[in-house]
Protein backbone atom coordinates (compact mmCIF):
# COMPACT_ATOMS: atom_id res chain seq x y z
CA UNK A 1 0.00 0.00 0.00
CA UNK A 2 2.76 2.24 0.84
CA UNK A 3 4.91 1.47 -2.69
CA UNK A 4 1.35 2.25 -4.35
CA UNK A 5 0.93 6.17 -2.36
CA UNK A 6 4.93 7.16 -2.71
CA UNK A 7 4.30 5.90 -6.70
CA UNK A 8 0.86 7.90 -7.35
CA UNK A 9 2.67 11.13 -5.09
CA UNK A 10 5.63 10.65 -7.23
CA UNK A 11 4.11 10.44 -10.51
CA UNK A 12 1.30 13.91 -9.51
CA UNK A 13 4.84 16.09 -8.22
CA UNK A 14 6.25 14.70 -12.04
CA UNK A 15 2.94 15.55 -13.73
CA UNK A 16 2.70 19.19 -11.57
CA UNK A 17 5.72 20.50 -12.43
CA UNK A 18 5.84 19.62 -16.00
CA UNK A 19 3.13 21.84 -16.28
CA UNK A 20 6.13 25.05 -15.28
CA UNK A 21 8.05 23.37 -17.92
CA UNK A 22 5.40 23.37 -20.75
CA UNK A 23 4.44 26.80 -19.97
CA UNK A 24 8.29 28.09 -20.53
CA UNK A 25 8.91 26.19 -23.74
CA UNK A 26 5.76 27.12 -25.22
CA UNK A 27 7.09 29.51 -27.95
CA UNK A 28 9.23 26.85 -28.58
CA UNK A 29 9.96 25.08 -31.66
CA UNK A 30 8.19 21.77 -31.54
CA UNK A 31 11.39 19.48 -32.01
CA UNK A 32 13.24 21.35 -29.48
CA UNK A 33 9.57 20.62 -26.98
CA UNK A 34 10.01 17.20 -28.00
CA UNK A 35 13.41 16.80 -26.77
CA UNK A 36 12.76 18.39 -23.94
CA UNK A 37 10.04 16.69 -23.03
CA UNK A 38 11.70 13.65 -23.33
CA UNK A 39 14.54 14.35 -21.27
CA UNK A 40 12.36 15.42 -18.39
CA UNK A 41 10.34 11.96 -18.64
CA UNK A 42 13.20 10.00 -19.05
CA UNK A 43 14.91 11.64 -15.84
CA UNK A 44 11.64 11.60 -13.87
CA UNK A 45 11.17 7.81 -14.77
CA UNK A 46 14.81 6.62 -15.32
CA UNK A 47 16.10 7.48 -11.77
CA UNK A 48 13.51 5.67 -9.93
CA UNK A 49 13.97 2.78 -11.93
CA UNK A 50 17.61 2.61 -11.56
CA UNK A 51 17.62 3.05 -7.61
CA UNK A 52 14.49 0.18 -7.63
CA UNK A 53 17.56 -1.76 -9.12
CA UNK A 54 20.24 -0.77 -6.85
CA UNK A 55 17.84 -1.71 -3.71
CA UNK A 56 17.25 -4.98 -5.04
CA UNK A 57 21.29 -5.37 -5.24
CA UNK A 58 21.73 -4.20 -1.74
CA UNK A 59 18.91 -6.65 -0.21
CA UNK A 60 21.21 -9.69 -1.90
CA UNK A 61 24.69 -8.88 -0.81
CA UNK A 62 24.74 -5.67 1.03
CA UNK A 63 26.71 -3.50 -0.72
CA UNK A 64 24.94 -0.39 -2.17
CA UNK A 65 26.43 0.44 -5.64
CA UNK A 66 27.91 3.69 -6.72
CA UNK A 67 25.55 4.41 -9.52
CA UNK A 68 22.75 3.37 -7.21
CA UNK A 69 23.84 6.24 -4.30
CA UNK A 70 24.93 8.50 -7.12
CA UNK A 71 20.77 8.26 -8.86
CA UNK A 72 18.66 8.09 -5.52
CA UNK A 73 21.27 11.62 -4.89
CA UNK A 74 20.16 12.94 -8.41
CA UNK A 75 16.62 11.65 -7.90
CA UNK A 76 16.29 13.65 -4.61
CA UNK A 77 17.93 17.26 -6.09
CA UNK A 78 15.35 16.83 -8.55
CA UNK A 79 12.52 16.49 -6.55
CA UNK A 80 13.40 19.36 -4.31
CA UNK A 81 13.64 21.60 -7.72
CA UNK A 82 10.32 19.99 -8.52
CA UNK A 83 8.53 21.04 -5.02
CA UNK A 84 10.12 24.51 -5.37
CA UNK A 85 8.60 24.93 -8.83
CA UNK A 86 5.06 23.77 -7.53
CA UNK A 87 5.15 26.30 -4.30
CA UNK A 88 5.31 28.99 -6.92
CA UNK A 89 2.73 27.51 -9.65
CA UNK A 90 0.40 25.95 -6.65
CA UNK A 91 -0.25 29.64 -4.82
CA UNK A 92 -0.93 31.04 -8.74
CA UNK A 93 -3.50 27.88 -8.97
CA UNK A 94 -5.44 28.82 -5.72
CA UNK A 95 -5.57 32.47 -7.24
CA UNK A 96 -6.87 30.90 -10.59
CA UNK A 97 -9.36 28.93 -8.92
CA UNK A 98 -10.71 32.22 -6.21
CA UNK A 99 -10.73 33.98 -9.50
CA UNK A 100 -12.66 32.15 -11.24
CA UNK A 101 -15.31 31.56 -8.77
CA UNK A 102 -15.52 34.79 -7.73
CA UNK A 103 -16.09 35.94 -11.91
CA UNK A 104 -19.04 33.33 -11.94
CA UNK A 105 -20.48 35.28 -9.38
CA UNK A 106 -20.01 38.21 -10.17
CA UNK A 107 -20.83 37.54 -13.91
CA UNK A 108 -17.62 39.14 -15.17
CA UNK A 109 -15.12 37.98 -17.90
CA UNK A 110 -12.10 39.96 -17.47
CA UNK A 111 -9.90 37.26 -16.93
CA UNK A 112 -8.59 36.96 -20.74
CA UNK A 113 -4.66 36.12 -21.47
CA UNK A 114 -3.45 37.50 -18.22
CA UNK A 115 -3.43 34.04 -16.89
CA UNK A 116 -1.27 32.49 -19.40
CA UNK A 117 0.87 35.72 -19.08
CA UNK A 118 1.02 35.21 -15.47
CA UNK A 119 1.43 31.59 -15.76
CA UNK A 120 4.72 31.86 -18.09
CA UNK A 121 6.31 34.44 -15.44
CA UNK A 122 5.90 32.24 -12.90
CA UNK A 123 7.13 28.90 -14.50
CA UNK A 124 10.32 30.90 -15.50
CA UNK A 125 10.38 32.84 -11.75
CA UNK A 126 10.27 29.02 -10.15
CA UNK A 127 12.93 27.74 -12.78
CA UNK A 128 15.31 30.12 -12.26
CA UNK A 129 14.28 29.80 -8.23
CA UNK A 130 14.75 26.29 -8.48
CA UNK A 131 17.96 26.14 -9.86
CA UNK A 132 19.68 27.55 -7.06
CA UNK A 133 19.24 24.52 -5.05
CA UNK A 134 19.63 22.00 -7.93
CA UNK A 135 22.86 23.36 -9.09
CA UNK A 136 23.88 22.82 -5.16
CA UNK A 137 22.95 19.49 -4.90
CA UNK A 138 25.31 18.81 -8.13
CA UNK A 139 28.22 20.45 -6.34
CA UNK A 140 27.23 18.77 -3.40
CA UNK A 141 27.96 15.34 -5.09
CA UNK A 142 30.27 16.02 -7.27
CA UNK A 143 32.67 18.21 -4.70
CA UNK A 144 30.99 19.13 -1.96
CA UNK A 145 31.20 15.82 -0.45
CA UNK A 146 35.37 16.20 0.04
CA UNK A 147 35.29 20.13 0.87
CA UNK A 148 36.70 18.93 4.27
CA UNK A 149 36.63 21.93 6.92
CA UNK A 150 38.47 22.16 9.96
CA UNK A 151 36.31 23.22 13.16
CA UNK A 152 38.92 23.91 15.81
CA UNK A 153 37.60 24.34 19.78
CA UNK A 154 39.55 25.82 22.52
CA UNK A 155 38.33 24.36 25.62
CA UNK A 156 39.15 25.59 29.09
CA UNK A 157 39.12 22.87 31.88
CA UNK A 158 38.75 23.12 35.25
CA UNK A 159 41.89 20.65 36.90
CA UNK A 160 43.70 19.96 33.78
CA UNK A 161 47.06 18.85 34.64
CA UNK A 162 49.50 20.75 33.65
CA UNK A 163 51.72 18.69 31.16
CA UNK A 164 48.02 18.93 28.98
CA UNK A 165 48.40 22.16 28.81
CA UNK A 166 47.85 22.99 24.87
CA UNK A 167 47.33 19.23 24.15
CA UNK A 168 45.93 18.88 20.71
CA UNK A 169 42.63 16.47 20.29
CA UNK A 170 41.35 15.60 16.69
CA UNK A 171 38.25 13.41 16.21
CA UNK A 172 36.31 12.21 12.65
CA UNK A 173 33.30 10.49 12.94
CA UNK A 174 31.09 8.44 10.77
CA UNK A 175 33.11 7.94 8.07
CA UNK A 176 30.71 5.24 6.16
CA UNK A 177 33.59 3.85 4.07
CA UNK A 178 31.04 1.72 1.85
CA UNK A 179 29.27 5.18 0.69
CA UNK A 180 33.25 5.98 -0.87
CA UNK A 181 33.87 5.71 -4.71
CA UNK A 182 36.90 8.38 -4.89
CA UNK A 183 40.55 7.33 -3.14
CA UNK A 184 41.91 10.99 -4.18
CA UNK A 185 38.95 12.92 -2.24
CA UNK A 186 39.06 10.29 0.76
CA UNK A 187 43.22 10.71 0.76
CA UNK A 188 42.54 14.45 0.77
CA UNK A 189 40.93 14.07 4.04
CA UNK A 190 43.28 11.80 5.25
CA UNK A 191 46.01 14.15 4.71
CA UNK A 192 44.07 17.56 6.33
CA UNK A 193 44.18 15.46 9.58
CA UNK A 194 47.81 14.47 9.32
CA UNK A 195 48.16 18.36 9.20
CA UNK A 196 46.66 19.32 12.23
CA UNK A 197 49.50 17.49 14.46
CA UNK A 198 47.30 15.27 16.79
CA UNK A 199 48.42 15.15 20.40
CA UNK A 200 45.58 12.68 20.82
CA UNK A 201 43.45 11.12 17.46
CA UNK A 202 39.67 9.64 18.46
CA UNK A 203 37.22 8.38 15.40
CA UNK A 204 33.56 8.21 17.15
CA UNK A 205 31.51 5.42 15.21
CA UNK A 206 30.30 4.46 11.73
CA UNK A 207 33.22 3.50 9.81
CA UNK A 208 31.37 1.42 7.70
CA UNK A 209 27.42 1.68 6.56
CA UNK A 210 26.97 -2.20 7.11
CA UNK A 211 29.58 -4.97 6.06
CA UNK A 212 33.09 -4.79 7.19
CA UNK A 213 34.38 -5.80 3.24
CA UNK A 214 33.11 -1.92 2.26
CA UNK A 215 36.34 -1.08 4.26
CA UNK A 216 38.69 -3.08 1.85
CA UNK A 217 39.54 -0.60 -0.43
CA UNK A 218 40.60 1.93 2.20
CA UNK A 219 42.76 -0.10 4.89
CA UNK A 220 45.87 0.99 3.62
CA UNK A 221 44.49 4.73 3.25
CA UNK A 222 43.15 5.12 6.96
CA UNK A 223 46.38 3.43 7.87
CA UNK A 224 47.85 6.63 7.28
CA UNK A 225 46.67 8.68 10.07
CA UNK A 226 48.99 10.02 13.07
CA UNK A 227 48.93 11.30 16.18
CA UNK A 228 51.36 10.68 18.87
CA UNK A 229 49.50 9.23 21.88
CA UNK A 230 47.62 6.93 19.79
CA UNK A 231 44.40 6.48 17.67
CA UNK A 232 41.51 5.08 19.57
CA UNK A 233 37.44 4.36 18.31
CA UNK A 234 34.37 3.19 19.30
CA UNK A 235 31.52 1.75 17.72
CA UNK A 236 28.45 3.45 15.94
CA UNK A 237 24.91 1.53 15.22
CA UNK A 238 25.97 0.93 11.87
CA UNK A 239 28.88 -0.74 12.48
CA UNK A 240 27.32 -4.03 14.28
CA UNK A 241 25.72 -5.39 10.68
CA UNK A 242 22.15 -4.56 12.22
CA UNK A 243 20.77 -3.15 8.74
CA UNK A 244 21.36 -5.83 6.73
CA UNK A 245 19.30 -9.90 6.18
CA UNK A 246 22.14 -12.13 7.22
CA UNK A 247 21.92 -15.93 6.39
CA UNK A 248 22.46 -16.60 9.98
CA UNK A 249 23.74 -14.92 13.45
CA UNK A 250 26.80 -16.73 12.84
CA UNK A 251 27.41 -14.44 9.49
CA UNK A 252 26.28 -11.43 11.37
CA UNK A 253 28.92 -12.30 14.27
CA UNK A 254 31.71 -13.07 11.57
CA UNK A 255 31.37 -9.94 10.03
CA UNK A 256 31.26 -7.93 13.37
CA UNK A 257 34.88 -9.55 14.51
CA UNK A 258 36.02 -9.38 10.47
CA UNK A 259 35.63 -5.19 11.52
CA UNK A 260 36.68 -5.57 14.96
CA UNK A 261 39.93 -7.34 13.03
CA UNK A 262 40.25 -3.98 10.57
CA UNK A 263 40.21 -1.61 13.50
CA UNK A 264 43.56 -2.85 14.33
CA UNK A 265 45.11 -3.44 11.26
CA UNK A 266 44.22 0.10 10.45
CA UNK A 267 45.46 0.94 14.25
CA UNK A 268 42.78 1.81 16.22
CA UNK A 269 42.55 1.12 19.47
CA UNK A 270 38.86 0.36 20.26
CA UNK A 271 37.08 1.27 23.45
CA UNK A 272 33.80 -0.65 23.70
CA UNK A 273 32.38 -0.25 27.80
CA UNK A 274 36.01 0.82 29.09
CA UNK A 275 38.68 3.37 29.34
CA UNK A 276 42.50 4.26 29.29
CA UNK A 277 44.55 6.52 31.06
CA UNK A 278 46.69 8.49 28.17
CA UNK A 279 49.58 9.60 30.04
CA UNK A 280 52.53 12.42 29.20
CA UNK A 281 55.07 12.79 31.72
CA UNK A 282 53.77 12.14 35.19
CA UNK A 283 50.02 13.51 34.51
CA UNK A 284 46.91 11.68 33.13
CA UNK A 285 43.87 12.28 31.72
CA UNK A 286 40.88 9.32 31.28
CA UNK A 287 39.49 8.47 28.28
CA UNK A 288 36.40 6.25 28.15
CA UNK A 289 34.49 4.83 25.14
CA UNK A 290 31.05 3.18 25.04
CA UNK A 291 29.16 0.83 22.49
CA UNK A 292 26.71 2.88 20.71
CA UNK A 293 23.57 4.15 22.65
CA UNK A 294 20.97 6.07 21.36
CA UNK A 295 17.35 7.12 21.91
CA UNK A 296 16.21 5.41 18.75
CA UNK A 297 18.92 3.40 17.13
CA UNK A 298 20.13 0.69 20.34
CA UNK A 299 21.28 1.01 23.82
CA UNK A 300 24.20 -1.04 23.84
CA UNK A 301 26.66 1.14 25.63
CA UNK A 302 27.10 0.92 29.46
CA UNK A 303 28.60 3.90 30.64
CA UNK A 304 28.76 2.37 34.39
CA UNK A 305 31.07 -0.61 33.24
CA UNK A 306 33.18 1.55 31.20
CA UNK A 307 34.68 3.26 34.30
CA UNK A 308 34.86 0.38 36.49
CA UNK A 309 38.19 0.74 38.33
CA UNK A 310 38.69 4.41 37.00
CA UNK A 311 40.24 7.19 38.77
CA UNK A 312 37.37 9.77 38.12
CA UNK A 313 39.06 13.08 39.98
CA UNK A 314 41.11 13.87 37.01
CA UNK A 315 40.08 14.98 33.71
CA UNK A 316 37.04 12.62 31.31
CA UNK A 317 36.91 12.71 28.35
CA UNK A 318 33.98 10.76 26.95
CA UNK A 319 33.71 9.40 23.40
CA UNK A 320 29.58 7.98 22.65
CA UNK A 321 29.23 8.07 18.87
CA UNK A 322 25.09 9.12 19.23
CA UNK A 323 24.33 12.71 20.77
CA UNK A 324 21.34 11.51 22.91
CA UNK A 325 23.07 9.62 24.92
CA UNK A 326 24.78 12.68 26.72
CA UNK A 327 21.27 13.94 27.56
CA UNK A 328 19.60 11.00 28.51
CA UNK A 329 22.94 9.35 30.93
CA UNK A 330 26.11 11.27 30.87
CA UNK A 331 24.93 14.83 32.01
CA UNK A 332 23.62 13.81 35.22
CA UNK A 333 25.70 11.32 35.73
CA UNK A 334 27.41 10.84 39.27
CA UNK A 335 30.93 10.84 37.53
CA UNK A 336 31.99 14.29 35.78
CA UNK A 337 32.26 14.05 31.90
CA UNK A 338 34.25 16.86 31.13
CA UNK A 339 33.86 16.80 27.38
CA UNK A 340 31.63 14.26 25.10
CA UNK A 341 32.74 13.91 21.55
CA UNK A 342 29.73 12.25 19.50
CA UNK A 343 28.92 12.11 15.77
CA UNK A 344 25.74 10.50 14.50
CA UNK A 345 23.70 13.34 13.05
CA UNK A 346 26.59 14.24 9.88
CA UNK A 347 24.37 17.65 9.93
CA UNK A 348 21.98 15.75 7.77
CA UNK A 349 24.72 16.55 5.12
CA UNK A 350 22.87 19.58 4.25
CA UNK A 351 21.77 23.20 5.46
CA UNK A 352 23.38 26.28 6.19
CA UNK A 353 26.24 27.67 8.37
CA UNK A 354 26.86 31.23 9.11
CA UNK A 355 28.07 33.50 11.56
CA UNK A 356 24.39 34.53 12.24
CA UNK A 357 22.61 31.54 11.05
CA UNK A 358 22.88 27.79 11.68
CA UNK A 359 20.01 25.31 10.35
CA UNK A 360 19.87 22.00 9.16
CA UNK A 361 16.51 19.91 8.82
CA UNK A 362 17.69 17.27 10.88
CA UNK A 363 17.72 20.11 14.21
CA UNK A 364 14.02 18.46 14.61
CA UNK A 365 15.38 14.99 15.32
CA UNK A 366 18.67 15.54 17.19
CA UNK A 367 18.04 19.53 19.18
CA UNK A 368 22.17 19.17 19.57
CA UNK A 369 23.06 18.42 15.78
CA UNK A 370 26.50 19.93 15.17
CA UNK A 371 28.98 21.77 16.99
CA UNK A 372 29.45 22.59 21.00
CA UNK A 373 27.20 22.45 23.63
CA UNK A 374 27.23 23.09 27.12
CA UNK A 375 25.12 21.85 30.20
CA UNK A 376 25.78 21.14 33.52
CA UNK A 377 29.38 22.36 33.66
CA UNK A 378 29.93 19.48 30.95
CA UNK A 379 30.59 19.51 27.02
CA UNK A 380 29.55 17.89 24.32
CA UNK A 381 30.75 18.50 20.89
CA UNK A 382 28.68 16.65 17.89
CA UNK A 383 31.12 15.74 14.76
CA UNK A 384 29.16 17.00 11.53
CA UNK A 385 30.99 13.64 10.05
CA UNK A 386 33.82 12.73 7.46
CA UNK A 387 31.90 10.75 5.39
CA UNK A 388 28.62 10.52 3.85
CA UNK A 389 25.60 8.17 3.71
CA UNK A 390 22.08 7.94 1.47
CA UNK A 391 22.67 11.46 -0.20
CA UNK A 392 26.36 10.76 -1.58
CA UNK A 393 27.04 14.67 -1.15
CA UNK A 394 26.86 17.65 1.29
CA UNK A 395 25.43 20.35 0.81
CA UNK A 396 26.32 23.71 3.50
CA UNK A 397 27.11 21.06 6.18
CA UNK A 398 30.88 19.90 5.03
CA UNK A 399 32.68 17.05 5.97
CA UNK A 400 34.51 18.30 9.41
CA UNK A 401 37.63 17.12 11.09
CA UNK A 402 37.08 18.54 14.57
CA UNK A 403 40.25 20.02 16.74
CA UNK A 404 40.11 20.73 20.35
CA UNK A 405 43.03 22.54 22.05
CA UNK A 406 43.01 22.13 25.80
CA UNK A 407 43.97 24.66 28.28
CA UNK A 408 43.48 25.13 31.72
CA UNK A 409 40.56 27.37 33.28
Amino acid sequence: MFQIVAFLLILGIDLYAFQSLKSVSANFGESIKILIYIFYWLICIGLPLVMIVSFFQYSKIGLMPSWGRISGSLFLSVLITQLIVIVFLLGEDIFRIFYRIFSSLTQSNEAGNSFASRRKFLSQTAIIVASVPFLSFIYGITKGKFNYKVHRTILYLKDLPKAFEGYKIVQISDVHSGSYDDPEGVIKGIDLINEQDADLFVFTGDLVNTKADELDPWLDIFSKIQSKNGKYSILGNHDYGDYFDWQSKEDKLANFNKLLEYQKQIGFQLLLDEHVKITKGDDSINLIGVHNWGKKFGQRGDLDKAIIGMESKGINILLSHDPTHFDSKVKDHQVHFHLTLSGHTHGAQMGVEFPFLKWSPVKYIYPKWAGLYSENGRYLYVNRGFGYLGFAGRVGIWPEISVFELHSA
